[in-house]
């Protein structure tokens, strides 16, 4: 099988990368900038045999095109493009070179204010809170008009809250990433959560996220459908920043903030992460995806992967990015609140 991934070096693609590389199945292209090595991110030793790095932007179709002209593909996977125009391009370039293309959108698509917390791919799709949210409708759409007009093979996969051992995940936290957050912690500052942290909310280790879609792929039965792939375990925001202090051995201090609060008092996207995302209580059903991908069960429990997460997250000092101005935010928006709390 031959596939190529464009992009390959992200949170959910490096997952998918590192275990087709470990597949001799696998003939595997990735087709992006060059700018990291892939030994950085997908194996500590030299580069995989089965992996031949394709050098281009994306962006310069006339380049890629000269790249893979001699190519075709059982899968293409499309990690990087999040308006139509974007698509518009990749279509030309891989109508005629594919088996089958799969586009990454996001769970952030389906309704809100959702009408019921259990989110299946028969959900609507609306969120008028989140532009990155409807251009991923409106590039699904784009698709699947190719697919009923012109029978252009995609599959459409849904992803939400995906996480890897780079990448703490939070629901309140500034532009650097969530080292901050974590600093504060461990500082015994008061943490910010929004709403009152009792919301549902569902995090999906890369590695289990990565089952799932090798899965689809070349899988006949996912042509022309859209899939979400998540983890089937259900959390609270408590439990969830719980888990982060106790790895972290420290006693958490949450500080409860109203997610319209939060959005209308900063810079920060909170209208479109918080209000058309992760404030909402949200539980996945996978059935569809355990139909196509019989035997898929993700594995890694949210207390397990953050320890993973955490522990390497302290051994690189790379990944440690303070940010101040989110610091100085926070303690902003809770002495905002406490003030209005004593002049009631």
């Amino acid at each position: 099988m031959k596939a190529l991934l464009i992009g390959g070096t992200g949170i959910i693609s490096t997952a998918i990368t590192k275990q087709l590389a470990a597949n001799p199945d696998w003939e595997l292209y990735l087709l992006n900038r060059g700018s990291q090595r892939l030994s950085e991110r997908i194996t500590p030793n030299a580069q995989p045999s089965n992996i031949t790095q394709l050098t281009a932007e994306i962006g310069d179709e006339s380049a890629v095109a000269e790249l893979i002209k001699d190519l075709e593909f059982d899968t293409v996977a499309d990690f990087i493009s999040f308006v139509p125009a974007q698509l518009e391009s990749r279509y030309r370039l891989f109508k005629n070179k594919c088996r089958q293309y799969i586009f990454i959108s996001s769970a952030s698509a389906y309704q809100k204010p959702l009408s019921d917390y259990r989110v299946n791919e028969a959900t609507p799709l609306a969120n008028p809170y989140w532009e990155y949210s409807r251009n991923k409708i409106a590039c699904e759409e784009f698709l699947m008009e190719r697919y009923r007009n012109d029978g252009f093979p995609v599959t459409v996969v849904r992803p939400s809250h995906t996480y890897d051992d780079r990448y703490i995940p939070l629901g309140v936290h500034g532009d650097k990433g969530s080292w901050q957050v974590v600093k504060r912690m461990t500082e015994g500052k008061p943490v910010i959560i929004h709403g009152d942290g009792t919301s549902l909310w569902t995090m999906t280790h890369n590695s289990d996220f990565a089952k799932g879609f090798i899965g689809l792929m070349g899988n006949i039965h996912a042509i022309g459908e859209a899939v979400g792939i998540t983890s089937d375990e259900t959390l609270t925001w408590n439990q969830v920043y719980a888990a982060i202090a106790g790895v972290l051995g420290v006693k958490l201090n949450p500080y409860y903030v109203p997610s319209d609060f939060l959005a209308k008092c900063s810079d920060y996207d909170f209208t479109g992460s918080l209000i058309g995302d992760k404030a909402n209580s949200v539980v996945f059903d996978n059935t569809k995806l355990k139909r196509l991908v019989p035997g898929f069960v993700a594995t890694k429990r949210f207390d397990q992967g953050i320890r993973e997460v955490i522990q390497n997250v302290l051994a690189t000092p790379a990944l440690q990015v303070e940010d101040s101005a989110f610091d100085a935010w926070c303690d902003r928006v809770i002495a905002a609140m406490e003030q209005a709390w004593q002049s009631v």
